[in-house]
């Protein structure tokens, strides 16, 4: 019996003389998972955004003139509202607020805020209107607007845009990076 197995030991040598090792493969990294989507505290955000834009904010620290409204949050210089009124910042981004009423426009203007953020878009316009479309021929869009911005911390400054830019119907924002 131990020359049969000395036999086979003897061929089996004989069958791999020139065999050589494999080399050894990296492991392989494990595969990440996507991470799941939060949608109920998607749900929450988007809410806790309805209920924290107010249409009856009243601003502390807007700047009339004249006709002009104008905003810079506090602590900021106004070298800000300047640089922003004469075109300083490229606007990156812009919506149009024209045909919808009001809690569409809020939640619009919400979430175009959010992606502004999310994206570090500096600069953005908002168009709302003149108003010339609506009861009475004034701008509601643009007062809401506005008192919807101040309540936004990313919101630096805001000033009317210039004539070319929509004039009166809109408004430049200058949102933190």
């Amino acid at each position: 019996m131990d020359q049969d197995k000395n036999d086979e030991l003897l061929l089996f040598r004989q069958a791999v003389k020139d065999a050589r090792p494999l080399r050894a493969e990296p492991k392989h990294a494990p595969v990440k998972r996507a991470k799941p989507i939060p949608k109920q505290f998607i749900r929450d955000e988007r809410q806790a955004l309805r209920d924290s834009l107010s249409d009856d904010y009243v601003p502390a620290h807007e700047i009339e003139s004249g006709e002009e409204l104008l905003y810079l949050r506090e602590g900021h210089s106004p070298a800000i509202l300047s640089k922003l009124r004469r075109g300083h910042w490229v606007v990156q981004a812009q919506i149009d607020l024209h045909g919808l009423v009001s809690d569409e426009a809020r939640m619009y203007v919400a979430d175009f805020l959010n992606a502004c953020k999310k994206r570090g878009i500096r600069c953005v316009r908002i168009v709302h209107g003149k108003g010339l479309g609506s009861r009475n021929r004034e701008p509601v869009l643009k007062h809401k607007l506005r008192s919807w911005l101040m309540q936004r911390d990313e919101v630096i400054a805001y000033a009317q845009a210039k004539p070319e830019d929509g004039g009166s119907g809109a408004v430049i924002v200058l949102l933190k990076t």
